[in-house]
């Protein structure tokens, strides 16, 4: 007798452009359909990477653009679905499943994957981080796991959230390094110029600190002065980082691209990637740069970085984070060998511990 595919549910405020949205895709992509039927609720059915899924999936379109409403319109898909289990990421997906608990049926799984250092993300985004900090501890008892995207992470959620180690489990980004591959070496090098051709990626947003990264630039071009920084991704501070620019005098230095569907052909051909974050969970972009052979810089902030150095420690250089002259330095340093040979050939790091395989197949069993 065949076994009947549970049913799965992912939830997500939406699926835009974003690490936590990428690996959404990853995982609805990759999940074996002889054991699982997915499904994905969102709370607003928009975003660059609905594209990316099979047409399998079924999205479920909440049409909630507030936390208080969508509480009454996730209970009725799940009592309507009946999942076996429930996972959501970022903070208002989460936030909306855990209260919403008590008016599921019994023996739904409760899943919540966190995106970010917990801590560092209340801190940064709520009014009153203590009373944030109180209410987390009660709600996160609420649920069977959590899932954290690096050691860091899970370490912090025991010690400050108080929550019990065995609801924690540590489960990596996955990377898909073939298709990353694939697609690095499609419309040949997107940059012109003498350089050194810099890049990074990610949310405009404050932990991903791009104003410390733009203000390291002005050092950088007293070395070299036709260096170019491209930034790739969205977010709400672009006009105030294209301000920022302008008023440093390098907005000729610089080019925000948005959002790019293939982001890799940028990672491929750059000089450096650099990624300045205040605080990080398990940045994909930076996984995806050492597949490409790229070199990288990153800020010894809090979170997953030094565990991925650990695989790679000849391709990651670490600098003080919110540390701009620190940044320009190490810039300088890695730019001053550039063009001695092709990275690939150079670089292979061992990211085995990243593997798409191997992480659906952890994603798999918790389900």
């Amino acid at each position: 007798m065949i076994a009947a595919r549970k049913k799965i549910l992912f939830l997500a405020a939406a699926l835009d452009e974003g690490g936590a949205q990428r690996v959404y895709s990853i995982l609805l992509r990759h999940l074996d359909r002889n054991s699982f039927e997915p499904h994905l609720g969102l709370l607003q059915a928009q975003g660059a990477y609905l594209a990316d899924l099979p047409k399998d999936v079924t999205v479920h379109n909440l049409n909630s653009s507030r936390i208080r409403y969508s509480l009454p319109r996730i209970v009725k898909l799940i009592r309507k679905l009946g999942p076996h289990a429930v996972m959501s990421t970022m903070l208002p997906a989460n936030l909306a499943l855990i209260l919403s608990k008590p008016f599921l049926p019994r023996g739904t799984r409760l899943l919540i994957r966190e995106a970010a250092m917990p801590g560092r993300l209340l801190s940064d985004h709520m009014a009153h981080p203590r009373f944030w900090k109180s209410v987390y501890r009660h709600l996160y008892k609420r649920v069977d796991r959590i899932i954290c995207l690096s050691n860091a992470m899970a370490s912090e959620m025991v010690e400050l959230f108080k929550v019990p180690s065995e609801k924690v489990v540590r489960i990596y980004n996955p990377l898909d390094e073939k298709r990353v591959r694939e697609l690095g070496e499609q419309g040949g090098n997107p940059y012109s110029g003498p350089g050194p051709h810099l890049v990074s990626a990610g949310r405009l947003s404050r932990e991903k600190g791009f104003d410390v990264l733009l203000a390291a630039l002005p050092f950088v071009m007293e070395r070299f002065p036709q260096a170019e920084l491209v930034v790739l991704g969205e977010g709400h501070l672009r006009k105030d980082l294209t301000e920022q620019a302008a008023r440093l005098h390098v907005a000729d230095n610089v080019r925000f691209l948005g959002f790019q569907p293939n982001p890799w052909p940028y990672f491929r051909h750059a000089d450096l990637f650099v990624l300045a974050s205040r605080h990080e969970g398990m940045p994909n972009a930076l996984l995806e740069a050492l597949a490409l052979g790229t070199p990288v810089l990153a800020t010894d902030c809090p979170g997953g970085i030094r565990e991925i150095q650990s695989c790679a420690p000849e391709m990651i250089i670490l600098v003080p984070p919110e540390d701009s002259r620190a940044l320009a330095e190490a810039i300088i340093s890695a730019c001053m060998g550039r063009g001695t040979g092709e990275k690939q050939q150079r670089w292979q790091p061992d990211l085995s511990n990243f593997n798409l395989e191997h992480i659906v197949r952890e994603y798999s069993e918790l389900f």
